[in-house]
C-alpha cells in the first residue's frame, strides 16, 4: 500500500466527517449556551425594546379564564407571546396597548400564526364584551387565587407599579424582552420581525 493510499482509508474518512460536524455544531451549541445559560446578549444593536438579560424562564402557574375555567396548559410555550398585564377594567392606556399587540400581530402577515396575544388581568377581570368585540383571539387570563400575584415578581416593572410594558416571551417560555407600549408601535413590529427571521422555533 502506498503512502497516498493510506490517507484514504475509511477510518480517515470518518475522522474528516466528525471534524466537519464539530466545526458546524460546536458554534451553535456555544451560542445556545451563551444565550440561555451564560446570560449573554449582544450590546447595543438596533432593537427598540429592552432585552431582559438573562432571559427568565416563566414558572408554571395555574391561571383561569374570565369565566373561571382553567386556561390551557403550557400557555407560554410553542409560540412567541405578546403579553400585556393590567387591571381587567382596562383603561385608555390598556386599550391602546391591546390595540398595539393586535395590529402588530396582523402586520406580521405570513408569520402571524407564530405569535399569540395574552392579556393578564391582575384584578377586576374583565370587560368581556369589549374584549370579544375588539380583540377576537386574545387569550385573557386571571389569577386563580389571591396569593398568585407573587408570580408577577418575575417581570421587571418600575417601582411605581407602571404597567405600560408589553412583554415578549419566546416559544420556550422565556421572558426575554419588554417594550414601552407608549412608544411608536413600529419599533415592536421591527423587533418581532427580526426575532422571527432569526428563530427556527415557534
Amino acid at each position: 500500500m502506498t503512502e497516498t493510499q493510506k490517507f484514504h482509508t475509511p477510518t480517515a474518512g470518518r475522522g474528516v466527517l466528525v471534524g466537519l460536524a464539530a466545526l458546524f455544531f460546536l458554534p451553535l451549541l456555544g451560542a445556545f449556551w451563551l444565550y440561555y445559560v451564560g446570560g449573554w446578549r449582544p450590546a447595543g444593536g438596533t432593537n427598540h425594546g429592552e432585552l431582559i438579560s438573562p432571559a427568565k424562564p416563566l414558572a408554571d402557574h395555574g391561571f383561569v379564564t374570565p369565566d373561571g375555567s382553567p386556561s390551557r396548559e403550557n400557555l407560554f410555550r410553542g409560540k412567541w407571546t405578546l403579553l400585556y398585564i393590567d387591571e381587567g377594567a382596562c383603561d385608555a392606556a390598556c386599550r391602546q396597548a391591546l390595540w398595539t399587540i393586535r395590529q402588530t400581530r396582523l402586520l406580521l402577515a405570513e408569520d402571524m400564526d407564530r405569535v399569540q396575544r395574552v392579556f393578564l388581568a391582575e384584578k377586576n377581570c374583565c370587560d368581556t364584551a369589549f374584549l370579544a368585540a375588539e380583540h377576537p383571539g386574545l387569550e385573557t387570563i386571571q389569577f386563580a387565587d389571591a396569593a398568585s400575584p407573587t408570580w408577577l415578581e418575575q417581570f421587571p416593572r418600575e417601582a411605581s407599579g407602571s404597567t405600560t410594558y408589553i412583554f415578549v416571551v419566546d416559544p420556550l417560555g422565556n421572558l426575554m424582552m419588554r417594550f414601552d407600549s407608549t412608544q411608536n408601535p413600529k419599533g415592536l413590529l421591527e423587533d418581532l420581525n427580526k426575532l422571527l427571521k432569526l428563530s427556527h422555533i415557534g
